[in-house]
């Protein structure tokens, strides 16, 4: 029988894109004998597999997951459906189990689950809206992210510049309240009927880089292409705007060659590892280890829900 709910505890697996979080937290899930949340805002899609390094067949039948392939991509979903979905899901495994993992590179949804979002935050003002539009019509996102970091420096080094919803509710945010976003997010958090232990996965920069570079290379052997291809139809959704599809689609609209495309999904997979890290670094909950060291990670997390587990 499991402990009462606030002696549960959920581990978040935190780092950069390419550092290695999936093959720990499945080593984790298999020693703790556990299930795996996902909290990587894209693999939540059935049709983005090769291009969001999603985990293969093997990788998911070696420890239970959820929220890989939750979703079809022609459906809208957010950070506030998720943490609704993330926190009902892990009421019912707590039934269950003492230890359960979270796992994943997006700050937005792993802030979801682990603290919730502000309830102040002001709803949207359709003719805010509506200018903003018009402002990135006429003059393209370089001028949202300008205004953004005119308004709130600090979100404007947190934030992905190309995810143009992203930046638009930010502004909105911003000019309706007339503080910056960052502020009005940071917020006590939302009690939580788990406790939290974060743990955050880094390398040597330039041996990231060398994996981040390798890994695009293997999504195009894999058929990047033919995936961006057939999401083609949906190119205006908002989990389409990332790194890895929106280069290929301006390969296929022939703005780019097909090289240049490929170089410009690593460097900006180089450049999103970096804001990732920027945003995590902030966040002194996070205990960071190297990706190769298993076996203290997994002594770490035993000693600090020891008095917790299961009998």
């Amino acid at each position: 029988m499991s402990s009462p709910l606030s002696e549960n505890f959920l581990i978040s697996i935190i780092g950069p894109t390419a550092v290695g979080k999936t093959a720990l937290a499945i080593q984790l899930a298999q020693y703790f004998k556990t299930e795996i949340l996902s909290a990587d805002s894209r693999q939540f899609y059935k049709e983005l597999s090769i291009g969001t390094a999603k985990p293969d067949a093997i990788e998911l039948a070696a420890a239970p997951h959820h929220f890989i392939n939750h979703l079809s991509i022609a459906e809208d979903y957010n950070a506030s459906d998720y943490e609704a979905e993330a926190i009902s899901l892990l009421k019912k495994l707590f039934e269950n189990y003492n230890t359960l993992i979270l796992c994943g590179g997006s700050g937005m949804y792993l802030d979801a689950v682990n603290q919730g979002f502000d309830a102040e935050v002001p709803s949207s003002d359709e003719q805010i809206r509506k200018e903003l539009n018009e402002l990135m019509a006429r003059e393209g996102i370089t001028a949202l992210q300008s205004k953004l970091k005119e308004l709130d420096p600090i979100f404007y080094q947190k934030v992905d510049l190309h995810n143009s919803k992203r930046l638009l509710r930010a502004l909105e945010v911003c000019l309706i309240s007339g503080k910056p976003y960052s502020e009005i997010r940071k917020g006590k958090g939302k009690e939580r009927p788990f406790k939290k232990l974060k743990i955050g996965l880094n390398m040597d920069r330039e041996k990231l880089y060398e994996r981040i570079n390798l890994r695009v290379d293997r999504m195009i052997d894999a058929g990047l292409l033919e995936e961006v291809k057939a999401v083609w139809p949906f190119r205006e959704k908002n989990a389409l705007k990332t790194v890895g599809y929106r280069e290929l689609f301006d390969y296929l609209d022939g703005r780019l060659t097909f090289e240049q495309a490929v170089e410009k999904i690593k460097i900006n997979s180089r450049r999103y590892a970096k804001r990732q890290l920027t945003w995590f670094k902030r966040d002194d909950e996070i205990h960071w280890f190297e990706p190769s060291q298993f076996t203290e990670i997994a002594k770490f997390v035993a000693d600090k829900t020891k008095p917790y587990e299961q009998s």
